[in-house]
């Protein structure tokens, strides 16, 4: 299955990296990658140092599998997950997201395009050529 680890530092972010695409690969040994991952090399920060340790707060959602849809309005914020697609371009925003920022469809994919695909923000509506997925989340953190 695919997963993602966040790593929060006092209710901020700290490192976040996971992987989509599902491989032979169990579940743990996604998990344990992408959580090495999301404290080395989440280009947004540093490495995480042996002092932050203790204080970290750890989230692992656990990805089902993606699925295409034809219409940018078919998802539900808070609750889907959405990668959207260009060629080699693509960009990827968590269920949590929505909830975070509490952005509107249009807001959450302008942002998703532009910030996180490298993108036009309204790609999503215009280009013919993008593909969107999406996904749910069963996530497990260290907060329960």
């Amino acid at each position: 299955m695919g997963a993602f680890v966040t790593l929060k530092n006092d209710g901020k972010l700290r490192g976040c990296i996971g992987q989509i695409v599902q491989t032979k690969d169990p579940l743990w040994r996604v998990t344990q990658s992408m959580a090495i991952a999301a404290s080395t090399q989440d280009d947004r920060f540093p490495p995480v140092n042996e002092k932050e340790l203790p204080f970290l707060e750890y989230e692992i959602s656990v990805l089902s599998v993606p699925e295409r849809i034809d219409d940018w309005h078919d998802f539900e914020l808070g609750l889907h997950g959405v990668v959207i697609k260009k060629g080699n371009k693509s960009g990827v925003f968590l269920p949590s997201v929505a909830k975070e920022t509490l952005w509107n469809k249009e807001e959450f994919l302008s942002k998703l395009c532009s910030m996180k695909a490298g993108l036009s923000p309204n790609a999503y509506r215009k280009d013919p050529e993008i593909e969107i997925y999406i996904f749910t989340t069963e996530t497990f953190s260290s907060e329960d």
